[in-house]
């Protein structure tokens, strides 16, 4: 199996690594000493670099103003931007302009798009339900009414502004029904400061459908809520919200494609943070001394390391692997939840061996928080949560060996 990476995936990955050399992880107050969000906004700056570097734009097709790049090396962008806590929502932007560019309305894609490549729209995701532990499709319903008793719809421009008779209205174009949308997704990225929020919904045909919605929209309810990493986060309740046909993405298949495009992701941010920590550690185990030694000398620091490299290792392969099924969809002995299923066991349980060891050799260094390590903690916690624990990975692995026998 060749892994080698193509010429545009090392120069993505370049890129991403020359915008984020200039990101401090301590450049917002720690999560330990505030009672809330470390900060109130996204990183705004970086967010517009990132936008100047076409690097926001690296999934979109050239006839959306991208550069047309797999997973694989938007994988490779957000490796990079884990190394730094880059507090950017750049998983979500770029697995819910994927999934709009793949199953997406034609007209409302080509509306978005190019703006999210040029960094005016902010796209988020909620992906964990009604308590983080359900179905996310089963917590908000979508119920279909006809649009001449909808009244505004979500994507409909105010009267008299621009673009009010504009495609982009949802329905406008041949479309008489919309879909009525009620019920809470909690824990959504950056909910406050996003343009739209793609929230998954489930007809009365037992059909998932991703809606667009917009923070501000009439029966839009956002309560705040804090990640581990003292991110802002938010229960996004959805009271009889309005949703025209343009601002849906109702193809089969949407979901569980863009669910799968946020697990691979989140395993891509996994390694980035675990590879910065081990660096972190090596480079204070060969400068802190006892007895006269440095202490990555010693045998038992030394073997704790070597283990974090082969989990770290392992982590890769399993991310790649599973990338690489998404983007060309090959066929193998098991279907790609199988893939995605190892590198999320692999993830879960790697990053969080890998941060538990930095912070048994640094000892009571590793908790001072005027050093960074703590927020590495606190981050890799999130990620840790966000995948879910390895062994309900490992209960769904078994589920798919039992019913794809290999032989």
């Amino acid at each position: 199996m060749d892994f080698t990476f193509t010429e545009e995936q090392r120069a993505a990955a370049e890129a991403a690594k020359a915008i984020f050399s200039g990101v401090a992880p301590d450049g917002v107050p720690s999560p330990a000493l505030v009672p809330g969000a470390v900060a109130d906004d996204i990183d705004r700056s970086l967010w517009a670099r990132l936008a100047a570097s076409d690097l926001l734009s690296l999934p979109l097709s050239p006839e959306h103003g991208g550069a047309g790049l797999d997973l694989v090396a938007l994988c490779l962008v957000l490796r990079e931007s884990a190394r730094v806590l880059a507090r950017v929502p750049l998983l979500e932007t770029y697995a819910l302009a994927m999934a709009l560019q793949r199953y997406g309305n034609p007209a409302s894609a080509a509306d978005l798009l190019p703006r999210v490549g040029r960094g005016e729209l902010v796209l988020t995701v909620g992906a964990n339900g009604r308590s983080g532990h359900d179905p996310a499709e089963l917590a908000v319903t979508a119920r279909a009414i006809p649009r001449d008793v909808a009244g505004r719809c979500a994507g409909d421009a105010p009267d008299g502004a621009p673009g009010a008779d504009r495609r982009d209205a949802p329905g406008r174009e041949g479309d008489d029904t919309v879909r009525v949308l009620d019920g809470v997704q909690t824990g959504v990225p950056w909910a406050a400061s996003a343009d739209r929020i793609a929230v998954p919904a489930r007809t009365e045909e037992g059909r998932t459908v991703i809606a667009l919605v917009r923070p501000s929209q009439e029966g839009v309810t956002l309560a705040e809520q804090f990640s581990t990493s003292g991110e802002p986060f938010a229960e996004v309740r959805l009271d009889a919200v309005r949703v025209g046909g343009e601002a849906l993405i109702d193809t089969s298949g949407a979901w569980e494609w863009l669910r799968a495009l946020l697990t691979t992701g989140t395993c891509a941010l996994a390694l980035g943070l675990g590879e910065a920590v081990l660096g972190m550690t090596s480079e204070y185990a060969g400068r802190r001394e006892q007895f006269g030694h440095p202490i990555a000398t010693f045998q038992s620091v030394a073997v704790q390391a070597a283990d974090r490299y082969i989990d770290l290792r392992a982590m890769e392969v399993t991310l790649w692997q599973a990338a690489w099924r998404l983007s060309t969809a090959s066929d193998g002995a098991l279907p790609v939840e199988g893939d995605i299923a190892v590198a999320k066991i692999w993830a879960s349980e790697g990053v969080r061996r890998v941060v538990q060891t930095a912070q048994h050799v640094h000892g009571g260094f590793g908790a001072d928080t005027d050093y960074s390590l703590h927020r590495f903690h606190a981050w890799a916690k999130q990620v840790e949560l966000s995948l879910g624990p390895a062994a309900a990975h490992e209960e769904a692995l078994g589920d798919l060996l039992a019913t794809h026998l290999l032989g």
